[in-house]
């Protein structure tokens, strides 16, 4: 779906643009290739420049609660210089390639309810303005499917998914946000944690694997968090179920893991992972809200289990990035 928007604040008759991205899904690190399709207007103008941004839906915790708010991540400037004559037709294509950490938005086809967009700007004779706003789909890359499949394999549910504004210390984090994956515990371990929550923070030779579970209180202890971390590299042949289960079973039984990693050690951040050692456990008081998605859908072969309802997720999506992104512009004249 395109949302094609004449350039308001160019006045009227002037040109319009449609930017058409390729079908396929792309991958955290992967090129992204597509169109910008420019129409001239009533006369001639001087196309200065077509440039695209990433655009994420990103919520930042604050002391008055919890906001949301778009965050361009990456920015792309891939024509211009050149007269767009009146009526003229031209196409601009473009191959970007996206940044390491770029979120995942869907898993084995089914979105996981992140919002991301490909917003085209044109700037002529110094004005510039939006010209319209593709989703983007994101797969995941090969580790974070081996990862996500072994959860899956060893009966973690699929919750939620969002992307949190602020900084995961100790790691090499380089976006100002990342995504946090809520799932619900395995049977064997619903006596002993809440939910565990998953981040990948990817990078040329790897994944930071970062691990927090929200751990059931005992009968004379309040519940708390422990959060740990794992490297792995982006070819790596493992037995992906024993190794996650071992993942989790040190996560819970508070002992320190890093993996191949450095020590985790908190350097000022930001965001919903809190305060943290050595890999070892952590106490704050945040809570995570937003319902799940409802009824579970089995993905894959005993795969991580994606929550939709009624087919309904993908539109409501795809809306939701037009109204968020593009709310404010609707409203003008």
């Amino acid at each position: 779906m395109v949302f094609k928007r004449l350039l308001g604040s160019l006045g009227v008759g002037a040109p319009t643009v449609d930017t058409v991205l390729d079908p396929a899904p792309v991958l955290p690190g992967g090129a992204l290739s597509g169109q910008v399709h420019l129409k001239g207007g009533q006369a001639d103008f001087d196309i200065e420049h077509v440039t695209l941004d990433l655009v994420a839906r990103v919520e930042a915790e604050h002391e008055e609660g919890e906001s949301e708010g778009a965050v361009v991540f990456d920015r792309f400037t891939v024509g211009g210089g050149f007269r767009l004559a009146a009526e003229e037709t031209r196409s601009v294509p473009f191959t970007v390639t996206l940044p390491w950490e770029t979120p995942v938005t869907e898993l084995y086809g089914q979105p996981l309810g992140i919002v991301l967009g490909v917003r085209t700007e044109l700037a002529v004779a110094g004005a510039k303005d939006k010209g319209d706003l593709d989703p983007l789909t994101v797969a995941p890359l090969p580790a974070q499917e081996a990862v996500l499949e072994a959860l899956g394999q060893l009966g973690f549910g699929f919750k939620s998914a969002d992307l949190e504004y602020g900084h995961i210390g100790g790691t090499g984090q380089q976006l100002p946000f990342y995504q946090e994956i809520e799932l619900t515990p395995a049977p064997q371990y619903a006596h002993q944690v809440n939910e565990i929550e998953l981040t990948f923070l990817a990078n040329p030779a790897g994944l930071e694997v970062v691990l927090e579970a929200d751990k059931r209180g005992g009968l004379f202890s309040s519940g708390h968090d422990a959060l740990t971390r794992f490297t792995v590299g982006h070819h790596d042949a493992r037995d992906w179920t024993a190794e996650v289960d071992g993942w989790i079973r040190r996560l819970v039984e508070h002992r320190s893991a890093y993996g191949h990693g450095a020590p985790f050690a908190d350097h000022g951040h930001h965001g919903h992972h809190g305060h943290h050692g050595h890999g070892e456990q952590h106490h704050h008081d945040h809570q995570r809200s937003g319902p799940g998605m409802g009824t579970a859908i089995a993905a894959g072969a005993a795969g991580l289990a994606v929550g939709v309802v009624g087919g309904m997720v993908a539109a409501e999506v795809v809306d939701e990035v037009g109204d968020f992104f593009e709310g404010d512009d609707e409203s003008e004249d």
